[in-house]
């Protein structure tokens, strides 16, 4: 069942990864503490909206990199899955080209403590988590397993979050850089609404 850690430090974890393409033996999110992480569980490497998430991701890792936020995506795959997925060309399936780190959750036991297991079939729900430079969660969002994530929105998350650590202000229904945004006060709206 999924439960809100929206608040939370993010749960600590040591766990193989690919990175790169070289299996690393110690991965851990603590590695990025002072960096915005953005860290996502999609359900299994080899399947059907993940490779088109990975590589959407890929696709936008320099806009990422402009917001000090470092991507790292997670499944219950082994490390030597997830490297013969990143072997594999985009044309047969394959996520060639994805850079950023790759978790293996074989024990299930980083997607059980993130709240985004799905017991019944041993697999992760689509869950992301924006992590601030803290290790402390700031977003969570869970899809089911058919619907596939907005890229754009989640930078849109990351700018906001950035935005009102920089200048204290909230960021309204909408919002992106550069479109009004109010104190967080009962004049700040009325404001706002003007």
């Amino acid at each position: 069942m999924t439960s809100l850690l929206v608040g939370k430090k993010a749960p600590f974890f040591k766990a193989k990864a690919v990175v790169k393409g070289k299996i690393i033996e110690e991965f851990s999110l603590q590695d990025f503490l002072g960096k915005y992480v953005f860290f996502f569980f999609y359900p299994l490497d080899f399947t059907f909206v993940c490779p088109t998430e990975l590589h959407a991701f890929q696709e936008k890792i320099c806009e990422f990199e402009k917001r000090n936020t470092q991507v790292v995506g997670c499944s219950v795959d082994s490390w030597y899955t997830h490297l013969a997925w990143i072997n594999c060309p985009k044309g047969k399936g394959g996520i060639q080209g994805v850079e950023y780190p790759l978790v293996s959750d074989l024990n299930k036991s980083i997607s059980r403590n993130f709240h985004v297991l799905k017991e019944d079939d041993g697999i992760a729900f689509r869950g992301q988590f924006l992590i601030d430079k803290e290790g402390v969660i700031r977003h969570q969002l869970v899809n089911d397993l058919p619907i596939g994530r907005s890229v754009d929105e989640v930078l849109r998350l990351v700018d906001a979050l950035i935005f009102h650590e920089k200048n204290g202000e909230v960021c309204p229904a909408n919002w992106t850089v550069g479109a009004k945004s109010m104190q967080p006060t009962p004049e700040g709206l009325l404001r706002y609404f003007k």
